[in-house]
């Protein structure tokens, strides 16, 4: 024997039940079967709508009942032919003639009771169980239409309805030993103790299956619905999720209980209780395996699948009087049942001090006045608080029975969600360690179940969200360096980069978290998109609200650096070559640095000292690692050493200088290198990072260009005054190479004070050989004394820039 259920979209049309005769026929050769069916697919809503019309007094229950009964005539014509029974059309009509009387009655009383909803929603399967049994009878003659109602048996006056099993299977043993080969039943449908019909709520269909495979001591129960069985996490808020092939009953039953909706939870207890195994399986997809539960079952994973349930409310009674007091906890949940409330999840403070219970947000103004009410006396005399109410809450609950044998689920559970700044408001775990439940702010549920599917599915792919501003020299680099590497990180490492925000200074443009901005189309994504404010893109930012998501600041911008702290309160990581934050005041950066670690975000400018170089790591393992740092002698820019590398007098100096503007090695306006403010910058943030709080008006800066170069109106104008002092910098040049030195402008940190300026360097000097524009960095510490530790490498251009930030955004991507 066994007992097949389909669901409402498996009888939703003519084509999805003429599908499922050569299914039932091919189980027929080997069993004996009961087939239970749902109403079609939307008729349930269809009635509860009715019911809701009538109750407002709006005749339009009538055209409902019209469209209802052409639906179902239609679908009988579709599958049986023009000579079907005439016997079948009056009974469709009969039903829906009751429903209608039903329905008038509501409509005059302008209310509704529970015997007459019982009434119309139960027409759904009525209809659909006689419209299939007559349609299976044209293939299979010995087909018989079981009446639930002559079964299962519930409590009176009991809502939602409560089987009585064992009267029930008393029942059973006289109905049921009879059946032909094939018999169907209309699920959702039961009787009271005196024959009255009920209903057992909706997923009751599950469990009428659930209770006839009991009965009939099945060898299995089949579950057929639209989807292939159950899966890991919800596949609408999870695209990455995949099917579960096998788990436990237990397992099963916390996972439906926390939202899993393919099984109602009621359903899993009849069929365990006599070890029959449930298939769920996909009616659109019937060579797939679907899922099995069985009694027992293990692997190796230790989380089998997420689960979630929005719309949640937490109440919160507290008290000094609680602590000790017998009944205080028996007389909340004994008010929450007199109201019908479910209670979803229960926290309990070791103090007594609190107790915390979750309800579906439906019942919270319920709630809340019925245990103001019960408590009043206590209230009153300030004994305890009056119920405290959050709202707008979800819980996502870690299901897998190996979960006990593992030590750290729940650390890794909090942590994952704290590195992205998501607060638990509440938690729950049950003594069999089968189930870690989280209460959350709603808004954060689709990117939290991502971030722990990522989490606990090893081989699953990691999506990190790059929101980036300044399209420039370096940000270009940066696109091209990641559109060459995506498909690499995404094989070997499960690592998929995207793009999902971009902006420069007059546009952005932002896709949601299921698509991604097409890399190899960003011009035309940015003509497209909206005009820039840092404002706007920071909110939009903040709305999208993704897991592991970084922001991108390639700008020397000073509006945006000063937005890195709302950035970072976000627990939004950055990577950034703009110095303006690391180099504005001691304070701020210093709060910047509390940030990072309060909001679990990383906050990273490698690439403001020496483009791409590992200058700012390396300082950063030397101090961690206890070393102190003495003295710090450094080439820092790449654009001066260029210059002095290229000067040998033959050409102007402004020439020079103009070469590199346009090749790239310097600002667009080379007075910026040529100040040496960007030199007193990097060596500020080595020294800050050395341990050191300095300022910037603290680093001594000495200029080599003369001021009325620098003060030129534009640029052009600047070329000009610098061809006017020519004869300044070929005399540096000559003295130089006159003493066979060569020129280079050094910042040097040393007993906490920092000075940048031009010197002279003899041939035996670290500085002496640096070549082009590369840069050098000497740390002398207490390991590094007598031979200093050198960093030497390119140190300007956006190639090796865009490389230094890649390198920033795959730590990020590593640690969270």
């Amino acid at each position: 024997m066994l007992v097949l259920k389909f669901g409402g979209t498996s009888v939703g049309t003519v084509e999805s039940i003429r599908s499922l005769l050569p299914l039932v026929e091919s189980y027929l050769e080997d069993h004996q079967l009961v087939v239970v069916v749902s109403a079609m697919g939307g008729v349930t809503n269809q009635f509860v709508k009715a019911i809701d019309s009538a109750e407002n007094g709006n005749i339009e229950y009538k055209n409902l009942l019209k469209g209802l009964e052409e639906k179902h005539l239609n679908t009988a014509l579709g599958l049986i032919g023009p000579d079907y029974p005439s016997s079948i059309a009056e009974e469709i009509k009969s039903i829906l003639f009751s429903v209608g009387k039903v329905l008038e009655g509501i409509a005059a009383l302008k209310e509704s009771t529970p015997n007459a909803i019982h009434q119309v929603t139960s027409a759904g399967e009525k209809l659909s169980s006689l419209i299939i049994s007559e349609y299976l009878k044209g293939s299979i003659s010995e087909t018989f239409l079981i009446d639930p109602q002559l079964i299962i048996t519930c409590s009176e006056n009991q809502e939602p309805a409560d089987v009585l099993i064992e009267v029930s299977r008393e029942k059973a043993k006289k109905v049921l030993p009879q059946l032909p080969k094939l018999s169907v039943c209309p699920g959702f449908i039961a009787a009271d103790e005196k024959g009255k019909l009920i209903t057992l709520g909706r997923g009751g269909s599950d469990y009428t299956a659930a209770l006839l495979a009991n009965f009939l001591d099945a060898e299995k129960l089949e579950i057929w619905s639209d989807v292939d069985g159950l899966m890991t996490a919800d596949p609408r808020l999870v695209p990455n999720a995949h099917l579960i092939n096998t788990l436990s009953f237990e397992e099963a039953l916390e996972l439906s209980h926390f939202g899993a909706k393919v099984l109602y939870p009621p359903s899993i207890q009849p069929a365990m209780a006599k070890d029959i195994p449930i298939q769920i399986k996909n009616t659109f997809n019937q060579s797939n395996e679907g899922t099995e539960i069985i009694r027992g079952y293990r692997d190796e994973f230790m989380v089998r699948g997420i689960s979630s349930v929005k719309n949640i409310s937490m109440l919160n009674l507290k008290g000094a009087s609680m602590v000790g007091i017998p009944y205080f906890s028996y007389r909340l949940f004994q008010t929450l049942s007199e109201q019908k409330i479910n209670i979803i999840l229960i926290t309990q403070a070791s103090s007594e001090h609190t107790i915390c219970v979750a309800i579906e947000t439906k019942d919270q103004i319920r709630a809340e006045k019925a245990i103001n009410r019960t408590f009043s006396y206590e209230i009153e005399s300030k004994k305890i608080e009056p119920v405290e109410v959050e709202s707008g809450l979800a819980i996502i609950a870690l299901v897998g029975s190996n979960m006990k044998n593992q030590v750290g689920i729940s650390g890794q559970l909090f942590s994952t969600l704290g590195q992205n700044g998501i607060s638990a408001i509440a938690i729950a775990q049950g003594s069999s360690e089968r189930n870690i439940s989280v209460v959350i702010d709603q808004k954060d549920l689709t990117k939290s179940i991502n971030l722990l599917h990522e989490t606990f599915f090893e081989d699953e792919i990691k999506r990190v969200n790059l929101f980036m501003i300044g399209v420039g020299n370096v940000g270009k680099a940066l696109i091209r360096q990641i559109q060459k590497q995506q498909e690499f990180l995404l094989k070997e490492h499960l690592l998929d980069l995207q793009v999902t925000g971009l902006a420069n200074s007059k546009k952005m443009a932002f896709l949601s978290d299921d698509s991604v901005i097409d890399i190899n189309n960003w011009h035309q994504h940015l003509n497209d998109g909206d005009p820039f404010s840092i404002d706007d893109f920071i909110g939009k930012m903040s709305e999208l609200n993704l897991r592991n998501s970084v922001f991108l600041d390639v700008t020397a911008s000073q509006e945006i650096a000063v937005s890195y702290a709302e950035i970072l309160r976000k627990s939004i990581s950055i990577a950034t070559p703009n110095k303006i934050a690391a180099t504005s005041s001691q304070s701020n950066f210093r709060e910047l640095k509390v940030l990072e670690k309060k909001y679990k975000a990383q906050y990273l400018f490698e690439t403001n000292v020496c483009a791409g170089l590992p200058v700012i790591s390396t300082l950063r393992d030397l101090v961690k690692s206890g070393d102190r740092i003495h003295k710090i002698e450094a080439v820092l820019s790449g654009t001066l050493n260029f210059l002095f590398n290229n000067y040998d007098g033959s050409a102007t100096f402004s020439s020079v200088v103009r070469r590199a503007k346009e090749e790239g090695y310097s600002e667009p306006d080379p007075r910026l290198d040529l100040s040496g403010e960007d030199v007193r910058r990097k060596i500020l943030i080595l020294a800050r990072e050395s341990g050191y709080e300095l300022e910037m008006d603290d680093v001594k800066g000495e200029s080599f260009v003369p001021q009325n170069c620098m003060n030129a109106k534009d640029i052009e104008s600047f070329f000009k005054e610098l061809e006017n002092e020519e004869q300044q910098f070929l005399k540096l040049h000559n003295e130089a190479r006159s003493g066979e030195n060569k020129i280079r402008y050094v910042a040097t940190f040393e007993n906490g004070s920092a000075i940048t300026q031009l010197k002279f360097v003899s041939r035996e000097h670290s500085f002496y050989h640096l070549e082009g524009s590369d840069n050098i960095v000497l740390f002398y510490t207490d390991r590094y004394s007598d031979q200093p530790l050198v960093v030497k490498g390119a140190g300007a251009g956006a190639e090796v820039t865009a490389s230094g930030i890649f390198a920033d955004i795959m730590k990020i991507s590593s640690a969270n």
